[in-house]
């Protein structure tokens, strides 16, 4: 089966869309597929192209057995949502492009989060007569108004009825939580085309380890306890609240917070750090993708966060299942739903309500001070991962895939 795919995220970016799909991608490889993937340069999250890579018209490479074509795009940092779009819109059209000089695909697959990129897959199953699958990682546009990035308007109100017109398109869609399922069917959507295929971790990669002794120097950590969010600094993170829990925590000399990643909200979490002279912090930015396993055993606890808001009882962050990888305790602070049912199951970490600054600090200092409860989440956590291996979770979405191929 020949696999066409569609994504505006792809390593060497490190985000969770850009893994999801080169370990899914790569899997099929070893299992005999041939997979072509069209995506941009990458770029994201500061919106700047990475070193040895241009936003050149055309491109062609292999990874792992993966053939990837990158074209060009409108770049731009994550800054203004008419700036966004124009970013999205120039995917839809050149990857459209691309798409009808592939040879013989035998199904076409966009991914989310913004759909402009599934408009480009759902056109090119048209043109091309094939199944079309869309990848369902976020309830876009919803969640524009959810973190505040824009008012409900008109724009909106278009892009939700193209929104719904995708969905009802769609031969598959694969939703990466059953609560968008649940969500989609809700709406209309015939729930006997979505099936849900969660996100994971490569257990090969992510794996308890000790320390890098390496990096502890390089960062000066010292043997403090390290209390750390890894990950993409977004809007939707509210990691402002992390900051002031750290400051909270300005007198506990032995206990670390540790910033890694790159986002819309880097900026500001460093701003406020700086701002509030806080001594307890360090911000390392985005870090390349093969350092992330020596970046993750710095941590002594992972935390998993998001914006107070309805929306996000639906979301299950990434990070989870790379902290579960990595043998971390969690502290989790998103709404209820399925990311904390997903913690309090396999109990694997402490869970508080999201932007309760006081909840923070004080699970922070109960992590640091027991540290037989510490050891006990950190063995559940690492067991639960066995529960979500990326390549089990890449061979349930291809037997899906090959059900419509037939």
């Amino acid at each position: 089966m020949h696999i066409l795919f569609l994504t505006d995220n792809f390593p060497p970016e490190g985000n969770a869309p850009a893994t999801r799909t080169f370990e899914h991608c790569r899997r099929w490889v070893t299992q005999g597929h041939k997979v072509t993937v069209i995506t941009g340069a990458p770029n994201f999250p500061e919106g700047k192209v990475f070193d040895g890579y241009k936003n050149s018209c055309y491109s062609k490479s292999v990874m792992d057995g993966i053939e990837v074509r990158r074209v060009k795009t409108y770049i731009t940092v994550n800054e203004g949502f008419a700036k966004r779009i124009l970013d999205y819109l120039s995917f839809m059209v050149t990857s459209f492009f691309a798409g009808l000089f592939v040879s013989k695909p035998d199904v076409v697959i966009a991914t989310s989060p913004q759909f402009f990129t599934a408009c480009a897959g759902w056109l090119l199953s048209v043109f091309r007569r094939k199944p079309y699958v869309f990848e369902l990682r976020d309830i876009w546009p919803a969640s524009i108004t959810a973190v505040g990035a824009m008012e409900k308007s008109k724009a909106i109100v278009a892009l939700e009825k193209l929104e719904m017109f995708l969905y009802r398109r769609a031969d598959l869609i694969v939703s990466v939580t059953n609560t968008f399922k649940e969500e989609l069917v809700k709406r209309g959507v015939d729930g006997s085309k979505i099936v849900v295929v969660l996100n994971g971790v490569n257990l090969t990669q992510y794996s308890p380890r000790p320390k890098s002794q390496e990096l502890l120097a390089q960062h000066e950590l010292g043997d403090r306890f390290v209390a750390a969010y890894v990950g993409t600094h977004g809007l939707a993170h509210a990691l402002e609240a992390l900051v002031d829990a750290a400051q909270q925590l300005q007198h506990r000399d032995d206990i670390v917070f540790l910033f890694a990643g790159g986002g819309a909200g880097a900026e500001q979490v460093k701003k406020l750090v700086d701002e509030k002279q806080l001594g307890n912090v360090k911000v390392l930015g985005r870090q390349p993708k093969e350092l992330m396993p020596a970046i993750w055993s710095l941590c002594d606890v992972s935390i998993v966060h998001l914006k107070d808001a309805e929306l996000f009882r639906s979301v299950i962050p990434s990070k989870i299942f790379e902290s579960m990888g990595m043998g971390l305790p969690l502290i989790i602070g998103v709404p209820e739903g399925e990311a904390t049912a997903i913690v309090k199951k396999h109990q694997a970490g402490l869970v508080v309500p999201p932007e309760d600054v006081s909840a923070i600090a004080q699970a922070i200092e109960r992590m640091a001070d027991d540290r037989e409860l510490r050891q006990q989440l950190a063995q559940q956590s690492h067991e639960a991962a066995k529960h979500f291996e990326r390549d089990n979770l890449a061979d349930s979405m291809l037997a899906e895939l090959e059900k419509l191929a037939v």
